[in-house]
């Protein structure tokens, strides 16, 4: 078995395995304590949810999206090699490429409400700066030239002739998303596993570093296809971390009270034969975005409402030279959200399915932003919804809680509380609208219950139906 590192959800401390494989804890954040009902913290999931798959559809070549989703955040710790060690804590996301975080000092206007990081900003020293004729300067900044980059960092023309602004700092960048932005600097520093022996040290880690963001206070470990990313910094380091990496989200609920079970991030490539069988693996290509290469595309043939299978829009299932089209594997965003028409398709054979024998319940759709919902009574019958991905066998059976969340209602002004189920995929508007990029993202509450492996050597992506809290227990054995 290769050397793998194992970044596990969890509240605990962990020991290292007799096969060397390491133990990161990452965290499952949901931050319920701003909302007062279900119906509120499901609105503002599914309001980021869109803003989040809007901004990518609209970003420029110098933006990134961030994980603005309150109702479900993947986070992961580290610390950095200072003395005394720093902690920090980063969201977990494979919509972009770039790993950044607040430095102190650090200020962060219009945060009121929002999580924050459960450890303070750490200090970074100024000799850590990276240079402005580093190729991680050029892919922070978009892949300027450095002779570019020297002269917006004041180097003399003839130090950039003679190529000697080496000691000239990387100038700061600038980043916008969906309801904030931050300005950042890039720095290169030890970064290591918290744990005691042995650990996984990182000696010349590149991250942005933020001392202002707008709406924005935890920082971000991207898992996108950059030379930036978490993946790629560990395959620099050591080839059979960062070639291959994968999660099994545990199924979560916006239920208030439910305590959550952990849920395994794996890095590395681990062998799957000896645990549950290649076999049960579906894999479908991975799509190359030459606008967003940073995306792990994926093309989507259709998707099945029982066995009725609804056609995916030519777009889907391809990327153009233009880098539109296709659906991005997104854990950062919460709910899957797809292009309009597909969408009212693909709710139109469900409600004619579920409409007919359950009452709408518009004022919940009103309250959560989600639809179509009903009410009832005992128990809803409802349709089996499959992915159907480009590719032979390339199809995912989705989990019914995956597709249709039921909960109880607070009532109805008169004291009676009633049974809700809703449609959980989301409307991501007109295409025509959208001014082009991705047409379709694949968000994390459609993947929980699979273990979705990102294989970076093969360019696929795969999905195996899992029992994920199992998964983390096999894991933790070894």
């Amino acid at each position: 078995m290769a050397t793998s590192l194992f970044l596990i959800l969890c509240f605990t401390y962990f020991t290292v395995s007799s096969s060397q494989t390491l133990f990161l804890p990452l965290t499952h954040s949901l931050s319920q304590t701003q909302f007062n009902t279900t119906h509120n913290l499901l609105k503002a999931t599914a309001t980021r949810s869109a803003t989040r798959f809007h901004r990518h559809l609209n970003r420029k070549t110098n933006q990134v999206s961030l994980p603005l989703s309150p109702g479900s955040d993947y986070t992961l710790s580290f610390t950095l090699g200072s003395s005394p060690p720093q902690p920090i804590s980063l969201y977990m996301d494979t919509g972009s490429d770039l790993v950044w975080f607040p430095c102190s000092p650090f200020e962060c206007i219009l945060c009121e409400g929002k999580p924050n990081s459960t450890f303070p900003p750490p200090t970074i020293p100024k000799n850590a700066a990276v240079s402005c004729d580093s190729h991680s300067c050029s892919a922070a900044h978009s892949s300027l030239s450095s002779s570019s980059l020297c002269a917006i960092a004041n180097c003399p023309l003839e130090s950039i002739e003679l190529s000697e602004c080496s000691s000239f700092k990387c100038p700061p960048f600038y980043y916008a998303y969906g309801d904030g932005s931050l300005i950042s600097k890039l720095f290169r520093y030890s970064l290591s596993v918290p744990l005691s022996s042995p650990s996984l040290i990182l000696p010349n880690f590149t991250f942005g570093c933020s001392h202002s963001a707008l709406g924005e206070p935890i920082g971000v470990a991207g898992f996108g296809r950059g030379l930036l990313s978490l993946p790629a910094q560990l395959a620099s380091h050591s080839p059979q971390l960062g070639n291959q990496f994968s999660y099994c989200l545990v199924s979560h609920s916006f239920d208030q009270d439910r305590v959550r079970r952990p849920s395994p991030l794996i890095l590395g490539r681990y062998d799957e034969k000896s645990n549950y069988g290649a076999d049960e693996y579906v894999y479908t290509s991975m799509l190359y975005n030459p606008k967003h290469p940073y995306f792990y595309c994926v093309g989507l043939a259709g998707i099945s409402i029982g066995k009725r299978v609804v056609p995916a829009p030519e777009f889907l299932k391809r990327v153009d030279d233009k880098g539109n089209g296709g659906v991005v594997v997104d854990s950062g965003t919460t709910f899957t959200m797809l292009p309009q028409r597909f969408y009212n398709s693909l709710v139109a054979e469900f409600d004619r399915r579920v409409g007919r024998v359950h009452k709408r319940a518009t004022q919940i759709e009103d309250k959560t932003g989600l639809g179509p919902c009903y009410y009832y009574d005992a128990v809803v019958d409802v349709p089996a919804v499959t992915l159907h991905f480009v590719g032979n066998k390339s199809s995912v059976v989705l989990p019914r809680k995956n597709y249709f969340y039921e909960f109880t209602d607070g009532g109805d002004g008169v004291g009676r509380k009633r049974k809700v189920g809703c449609w959980m995929l989301m409307d991501g508007g007109d295409e025509k609208d959208s001014g082009g990029g991705p047409g379709a993202i694949f968000g994390n509450y459609q993947q929980q219950g699979f273990e979705v492996v990102y294989d970076l050597d093969k360019h696929r992506v795969g999905f195996a139906k899992r029992q994920c809290s199992l998964l983390w227990d096999s894991l933790n054995q070894r």
